[in-house]
């Protein structure tokens, strides 16, 4: 599971390329996905009709795959790099993402995090990269592989 508390910035240094965490696992249910389907209006019926979603090659819905992505907001208070000193933090993006495999409703997902980089080039802030994999439990294949960027500022927390 997530490293037990807070860590300075030499500890997380010293972790690059190493597993940092992993995440619970969470259930993506129907409610889960109609809820996200009504936020989003993304009502495609592979998400929100479980009928018509029998004839598909998946035979039941699946989730959106950003509502896949979206649920790393979660995971990464569990399992990722958590900093002594920050003030705040903020995603910054990705540089890549890749929906390998549906999460059909119903199943189980959890996120296990990577650190690759960390970079303090400008004072009080750092910049720092995750190789997140999401997996599906039971499954084969990951439901998504991602490289996630966020960056912290420094300061009273």
């Amino acid at each position: 599971m997530a490293l037990a508390g807070k860590r300075t910035l030499d500890e997380l240094r010293a972790l690059l390329g190493q597993e940092i965490g992993v995440s619970r696992w969470i259930e993506i249910d129907q409610k889960r996905i109609d809820v996200f389907a009504d936020v989003t209006e993304d009502w495609q019926f592979i998400h929100i009709d479980p009928e018509k979603a029998k004839m598909t090659p998946f035979g039941t819905t699946i989730a959106h795959g950003f509502l896949t992505l979206s649920m790393l907001s979660a995971m990464v208070y569990e399992a990722g790099p958590a900093i002594k000193g920050v003030a705040m933090g903020v995603n910054y993006g990705f540089d890549k993402i890749r929906f390998l495999s549906p999460v059909k409703a119903g199943s189980r997902i959890r996120g296990r995090f990577t650190l690759t980089e960390l970079d303090e080039s400008k004072p009080g802030e750092v910049t720092y990269k995750q190789a997140v994999t999401v997996e599906i439990e039971g499954g084969d294949k990951p439901a998504l592989v991602a490289e996630w960027i966020g960056r912290v500022y420094m300061g009273k927390a």
